[in-house]
């Protein structure tokens, strides 16, 4: 958030003509840092009008932060069920030989009930959810200024990349210490794809409202 005092003069030096470079350049002459100056600038809209004509401000709704909480969460769900299952197919075609096959077919099932059941159940909601907030931000764009939509996507963003290093960590350790299978390296592919697939989707809203000033 910029400095009021900052607004304050970026907003007078607007109502008396001075163009946006101007105001820039002396203000970073000045001391300031150049993301406050610009924060302080992106206030304002770049309107012709006698006076600083304001943009509407970042909100932060509590019915908003019930809906993206319970989206977020819906959407762990079944990025988690759904890695469940591929684990599970992947160690039915390649299974552990160290293990006993009771033990393995009895703990196979059981994973491959409960992430079935997972996505059954949290698909069709996550789906629903995601309808009814994209449908709401078509109807009024100002929901795209949500505080707790933002906060979240910078979330998601800093999960999945941590997953995504962590996941490129794990198998370069292993082919370094040759312990590198197709079991594991299935399983790696999997955690990429859903880490990554996430990261790409929210890093495209993130870029996008950064270009639409958001």
């Amino acid at each position: 958030m910029a400095n009021s005092t900052l607004t304050q003069f970026v907003k007078e030096a607007l109502e008396k003509g001075q163009d946006r470079s101007g105001i820039r350049t002396a203000l970073v002459d000045a001391g300031w840092r150049a993301q406050e100056v610009d924060d302080a600038l992106a206030a304002y809209s770049d309107v012709a009008f006698p006076i600083a004509v304001p943009k509407p401000a970042v909100y932060l709704s509590a019915r908003e932060a019930f809906f993206y909480l319970l989206f977020f969460i819906l959407l762990g769900v079944v990025a988690f069920n759904l890695g469940s299952l591929l684990f599970a197919l992947i160690d039915t075609v390649i299974p552990d030989v160290l293990e006993k096959e009771s033990y393995r077919a009895s703990a196979l099932d059981r994973q491959i009930r409960g992430a079935i059941s997972g996505l059954v159940v949290g698909t069709p909601l996550f789906l629903w959810l995601a309808r009814i907030l994209l449908k709401a931000r078509h109807e009024n764009p100002a929901l795209q200024r949500s505080r707790i939509r933002k906060w979240l996507i910078y979330i998601s963003l800093v999960i999945a990349g941590i997953v995504l290093v962590g996941d490129a960590i794990s198998l370069v350790y292993s082919f370094l210490n040759g312990e590198l299978t197709w079991r594991f390296t299935l399983k790696s592919l999997v955690v990429a794809g859903i880490a990554g697939s996430i990261f790409g989707y929210f890093i495209t809203h993130a870029e996008r409202d950064e270009a639409n000033g958001i």
